[in-house]
This record gives structure tokens, C-alpha cells and sequence, in this order.
């Protein structure tokens, strides 16, 4: 038996292209899965195409900006690489052999097709780019975020904004999984991972339905009263639960509630409905304010009822271009 075939297609004398060395193989070659041919490359199909469309390999080297040595040269590898004659070269120009003119149909359409992807990919990657996913808690998106995404669409109507609404620690949580760009939170806490920008100021109101005995007060609630009474107020996590725990922590806490949701409008229904006073921000009732359905309890000033909003997003992570249109809508309103 001799050498060669005990070596085998796979074997160190081979790589199973009639013997030809592994090591020989020419850098760049992409082969098919399970191919025997390494594929050819498209800027030769390319030249392929413009030989048959000007007839002369020196003008289509001309049309691509290559040297004619290097098209010569791109088109013997082409060949080598299909195993077959592709062009009748003389001194008056390049001819398509039959099999040539064959190739070169097909080339047309591999051309078309790798066009078709790339251009694809583009339009995906620019989805991509400006596709804008945003976190906000409960009361930022009700009230604001809006407003500032009819200013977006003015500034980058290209930009495709997803909105997840959730408390603010569920925000500050979404940006850490990475499941958002852009948070906003109500909470007086931001953590120290996190860039923050403020976009607004807000404020606790105390609201009573018209008929409670609240809505007669002339004096303001003291922050000890506050901490007494038994509220409709939000859940653990919120911007607006954590602002009213800060403020009533002097006078040992809030007192246990007689309902705490994720959600403000049932608080709101609640209240107007006598059950009890509710905590909820100064934005989400304001028209129940307006219609008179609730009334708004004074509450002495020196109880930290105040609060700023802010935009919040990871440090060492850049803003993409929507998300700095936004914070700039946000930060001008």
C-alpha cells in the first residue's frame, strides 16, 4: 500500500482535496458545510459579471478600481476554485466560454441576493440603533412620559420606544438586568450604580372624599397625626411608598395601611369612596382635585413631602441617540 492512501482523505497527507496540504489551503477560503469546494469569493463574481458586461477584462478591472494584474489574477483563482474555463482571453478582449456564461447567470443572482442581505442587515441594525426601551415608574409614566414622547417624535421620529411601567426599585432593577436604556423613578433614593439626572419635581398630597372629616380641616396635619391614621397608600418599592416612609420616619413610621396596591386609580377609588385617606402624588389626582371628587388635606411643611424625579441608566453604559432625545424632552419640560 502506498503512503498516500494510507494516509487517507482525512490523514496528515491530505486534506481531502485529492491530496492537496492542509496547510496550502489559501487564507480567507470559506467552504459550504460538507462541501468538497471551497466557495468563491463575490468580489469575483463581480469582476465575472462586469468581463461579460464590458468584454474586456482590463475595462472591468477598470470599472471595480482594481489593477488589471489583480483582476487576472482574482479571476484564475475563481476559476481554480469552480474547476472550470470561464473566459476565451485574446488580444482584442475576454470572451465568456459556454460554461462561463452559465456562471455568470448564477453569479448575477448570488450577487443579488448577497445585495438583498446586506441591505437587510442595514435596516435591521438601524431598527435596531433606534429602537428605545424605557422603564417608568408608575406615576412618571401616567403623567409625564406622554408629553415628552410627543416631543421625541417631533426631535426623532425614527426612534421606536418600548415602555415598561413598573415601581421605581422594579426600574432600577430593569436597568441592572440590562432590560432597558432609560429608567425614570419618584423614589428620594437613587443607588450609588446609577447615573441620575432630575426631569421634575413632584409632591406627596393627602386626599380625603369630599364628606370625610379631613376635607373641613383648617389646620394642617401634623406629621405625627399622618403617622397615626391607617392610609391607602402604595406598595413596598414604590417612589411614592419610600417618600412617605422618609417623611414620617421621626414620628416611628406609617401606621399599618388599610390598603396598599401597585397601582394608583383603585387608591383613588377608594378614597373618594370615604374608605379611607390616601398618599398618593400631586400629578396622579390633580383632575380628581379639579372635579372635586377628592379634597386635599393640608399638611404641616416641616413634614418632607416634596420630591425630585430623575432619569436614571447604568454608569460606564453610554445613552443611545434616542434615549438622549428623550432625556433632553424630559429635562425641558
Amino acid at each position: 500500500m502506498d503512503r498516500a492512501a494510507a494516509a487517507g482523505p482525512g490523514g496528515p497527507a491530505g486534506d481531502g482535496r485529492r491530496g492537496r496540504p492542509a496547510e496550502h489551503r489559501g487564507r480567507g477560503e470559506s467552504t459550504g458545510e460538507g462541501s468538497g469546494r471551497p466557495l468563491p469569493d463575490l468580489h469575483a463574481l463581480e469582476l465575472l459579471v462586469a468581463v461579460a458586461e464590458t468584454g474586456s477584462l482590463g475595462r472591468a478591472a477598470a470599472r471595480l478600481r482594481i489593477s488589471q494584474p489583480s483582476a487576472s489574477a482574482r479571476m484564475r483563482t475563481l476559476e481554480r476554485r469552480l474547476g472550470l474555463h470561464l473566459l476565451d482571453r485574446s488580444t482584442s478582449g475576454s470572451r465568456l466560454t459556454a460554461a462561463g456564461a452559465v456562471v455568470t447567470d448564477w453569479a448575477r443572482s448570488v450577487l443579488a441576493e448577497a445585495s438583498a442581505l446586506v441591505e437587510g442587515a442595514a435596516a435591521l441594525r438601524s431598527r435596531q440603533e433606534h429602537r428605545l426601551q424605557v422603564a417608568a415608574s408608575l406615576t412618571v409614566a401616567e403623567e409625564l412620559v406622554p408629553g415628552w414622547l410627543v416631543t421625541l417624535r417631533e426631535r426623532a421620529p425614527e426612534a421606536h420606544v418600548g415602555l415598561t411601567v413598573t415601581n421605581s426599585w422594579g426600574v432600577v432593577e430593569a436597568l441592572r438586568r440590562g432590560e432597558c436604556d432609560l429608567g425614570f423613578v419618584e423614589g428620594p433614593r437613587v443607588p450609588d450604580d446609577l447615573h441620575r439626572s432630575a426631569v421634575g419635581r413632584d409632591r406627596l398630597a393627602i386626599v380625603v372624599a369630599p364628606g370625610h372629616p379631613w376635607s373641613r380641616r383648617r389646620t394642617p396635619l401634623s406629621g405625627q397625626e399622618l403617622a397615626d391614621t391607617p392610609l391607602l397608600v402604595r406598595e413596598p418599592g414604590s417612589g411614592t411608598r419610600e417618600t412617605l416612609e422618609k417623611a414620617l420616619r421621626r414620628y416611628d413610621g406609617i401606621a399599618v395601611p388599610v390598603l396598599e396596591l401597585g397601582s394608583t386609580a383603585p387608591l383613588r377609588s377608594a378614597a373618594a369612596r370615604g374608605v379611607a385617606p390616601a398618599v398618593l402624588s400631586a400629578l396622579a389626582v390633580r383632575e380628581d382635585l379639579e372635579g372635586h371628587r377628592l379634597v386635599e388635606v393640608p399638611v404641616d411643611p416641616a413634614v418632607a413631602l416634596h420630591r425630585t424625579l430623575h432619569a436614571v441608566w447604568p454608569k460606564g453604559r453610554e445613552l443611545p441617540e434616542p434615549a438622549l432625545h428623550l432625556l433632553r424632552a424630559a429635562r425641558n419640560r
